[in-house]
């Protein structure tokens, strides 16, 4: 999801990043190799439609190993056509060389957090840790993996690598006004909750992918929008360099709503 916020200037960070980036060198090729098969695509399935498969978004596995976390606003609209139309992920196989396709269904979602778990048919799949976001510190080094510009790259995962320059109040926006749910309007009139902003480079496609700690690999967030200089078109053209990022701790409620069922 893309809004429009002005930016703002950070200074005095250079000297954190400089021990951040030393510190985590050596330990996030390892990590990166250990979380990218737990990365999937979320997209929809239409025989009748030309190509029959539309990447949305990225969502990453959780426990029990059949279960996935996105962004809400990933998934089809209420607005859209559904007619024939099935939601699916692509997951990599067993030995990690090749994507199977598996049906999704929604568990749970939370439109004030922007966030949905599904669940995915198959074998499980290796799943992440969900770490403690309230431990998070601006100046941290982070970093996020995803499927930018929506697969123009390939259906491989890529990874981009930042820091925590703000943790900063926000309200996310309804897709639409089909969206201003009951549930919605109480959470605003609650007030914000704190988001993560990022100076890393987001492109559409990334949304619903983990913020994970360089560290430990355990997920602190999950993408979820990216400032825009002007226009939507401009996210490609002339990214800000900036992103947002809902804290995993909202991720560990969906999850623990959720249950066993």
């Amino acid at each position: 999801m893309l809004i429009r916020r002005r930016a703002l200037l950070q200074t005095g960070l250079l000297g954190g990043l400089t021990v951040f980036a030393g510190r985590a060198a050596a330990a996030l090729p390892d990590i990166v190799a250990r979380i990218k098969p737990s990365i999937a695509i979320v997209g929809s399935f239409r025989a009748t439609d030309a190509p029959q498969f539309r990447l949305r978004g990225t969502g990453f596995v959780v426990a029990p190993g059949n279960r996935l976390v996105t962004n809400l606003h990933v998934l089809p609209a209420a607005s859209e056509n559904q007619l024939d139309m099935s939601l699916v992920v692509q997951v990599r196989s067993g030995n990690g060389a090749e994507l199977s396709l598996r049906q999704a269904t929604v568990l749970e979602t939370d439109r004030v957090h922007d966030l949905a778990l599904l669940r995915i048919e198959g074998q499980p799949v290796p799943a992440l840790a969900i770490g403690n976001s309230d431990q998070v510190r601006e100046g941290q080094s982070v970093a996020f993996m995803g499927f930018p510009i929506g697969g123009i790259l390939g259906f491989t995962p890529v990874t981009h690598r930042g820091i925590i320059s703000a943790i900063t109040p926000a309200v996310l926006p309804a897709p639409n006004a089909r969206q201003l749910t009951e549930s919605t309007i109480r959470g605003v009139r609650a007030g914000t909750f704190d988001m993560f902003q990022l100076d890393a480079t987001a492109y559409p496609g990334n949304s619903g992918g983990p913020l994970f700690d360089v560290d430990t690999g355990e997920v602190l967030g999950v993408l979820n929008m990216v400032l825009l200089k002007n226009t939507r078109e401009s996210a490609l053209s002339q990214p800000s360099g900036i992103s947002y990022a809902v804290p995993s701790r909202f991720v560990r409620e969906l999850i623990e709503r959720v249950g066993t069922r």
